[in-house]
């Protein structure tokens, strides 16, 4: 398969990956509304195109809590990253330290903290939950500070998990879910020699170092279960601001209220996000959620977005609704599917050309003229 353009990778991840793994990254919750409009409603915001500016010197560097950003993206934490290419978290993170962005680990990786810091020339982002273990939340929150990582994107969207469908029907779960797993595995064979032979373990690395014994798919989807915590509030929060020294990011905000609560409780940033579609089908996507968002705290909060982002087109049409920088999810776990590292670097190498050509027609020599004015006004469409 000839990869070129971003999208391209989706089909051929399908085509790789046993269909337990695809779906797993691919679905979202009930009837997948919310999943389809994160991409349609962006994809339907509209441009302005301006021309005869002298677009000849493009600048598209950032800065983001303390640190230089080579484009306004990281990569955001993805469960179970090791099972879709051999020890992925560890292939995705050098991809995004050569093209010099943050990589953000999962709670749920199947590489632990120790085993992808130190593989990398940048400090990276270290991804947490709100779970009932509060001991594992502080040993991970011990780790992650000991391995030098700088920024903790907290996720709050997940007091309950949402009802993904797909996963029962493909074998992710549902009965007899671990002969299907096995029986995909064996009829994929490229998978099976690459990942399934030699990516082992196939653990969840962060809770075996806490646990003291081997974790895999079956435990990730009951420990899980078991540690989800509805109770969650803002309190809840309050130990681990004063614990973290670096950075602190929100993740799975889509209320202008719940926004301004973040900057009340001394957040560094917020991420406007609906769990990438995989929570609570029927909210808001995320280019909908934004503009509200941003005119409620814009300049008192970094404002990054992630849900439907795609492309380098989509990068520079969430500027402009008002993040100041995004987390790409499903784009990038297409591509290290695909051809691992390679895959990733190619993927962030068209992502930057395709923003290179929307900033030269909607003149915008660099990030910080990315806003309002790219966009085609309400009134014109």
């Amino acid at each position: 398969m000839i990869i070129s353009a971003a999208t391209d990778y989706r089909a051929a991840a399908q085509s790789r990956l046993p269909p337990f793994l695809f779906h797993y990254i691919d679905g979202g919750a009930y009837a997948e509304h919310t999943l389809r409009h994160n991409v349609s409603d962006l994809s339907e915001i509209a441009l302005r195109q301006r021309v005869l500016k002298d677009m000849s010197a493009l600048d598209l560097r950032t800065e983001l809590f303390g640190e230089k950003l080579s484009l306004p993206i990281a990569l955001a934490p993805v469960g179970l990253t090791g099972m879709f290419a051999r020890r992925g978290e560890v292939q995705a993170a050098r991809a995004a330290t050569s093209r010099g962005i943050p990589f953000t680990l999962s709670t749920v990786s199947v590489c632990p903290i120790e085993e992808v810091a130190p593989a990398i020339s940048r400090p990276m982002w270290f991804q947490l939950y709100v779970l009932k273990d509060r001991g594992f939340m502080r040993n991970a929150l011990e780790r992650a500070q000991a391995a030098g990582v700088t920024t903790l994107v907290f996720t709050v969207d997940m007091p309950t998990p949402g009802a993904r469908y797909r996963d029962a029907h493909s074998g992710m779960s549902g009965p007899n879910a671990p002969l299907r797993r096995m029986w995909q595995a064996a009829t994929h064979p490229r998978w099976a020699w690459d990942v399934g032979l030699h990516g082992k373990p196939h653990d969840l690395g962060n809770v075996s170092a806490y646990v003291g014994k081997p974790t895999g798919l079956e435990d990730y989807i009951g420990w899980l279960g078991a540690n989800f915590d509805p109770a969650i509030s803002w309190k809840d929060l309050e130990w681990i601001r004063e614990f973290w020294k670096g950075p602190m990011v929100i993740k799975g905000i889509l209320d202008p209220d719940d926004a301004r609560d973040a900057v009340r409780f001394g957040a560094d940033g917020i991420v406007v996000s609906n769990h990438g579609g995989r929570q609570l089908d029927g909210v808001l996507s995320s280019a909908r959620a934004m503009p509200a968002i941003a005119d409620a705290v814009k300049g008192d909060i970094k404002i990054l977005a992630d849900s439907g982002i795609r492309t380098g087109l989509d990068v520079v049409r969430m500027l402009a609704l008002g993040a100041d920088a995004v987390l790409l999810g499903r784009a990038w776990i297409y591509a290290l599917a695909t051809a691992g590292e390679a895959g990733v670097a190619h993927l962030l190498d068209l992502i930057e050309k395709e923003m290179r050509v929307a900033m030269v027609l909607t003149s915008s020599r660099t990030i910080a003229d990315i806003g309002p004015q790219s966009l085609v006004p309400r009134a014109q469409l």
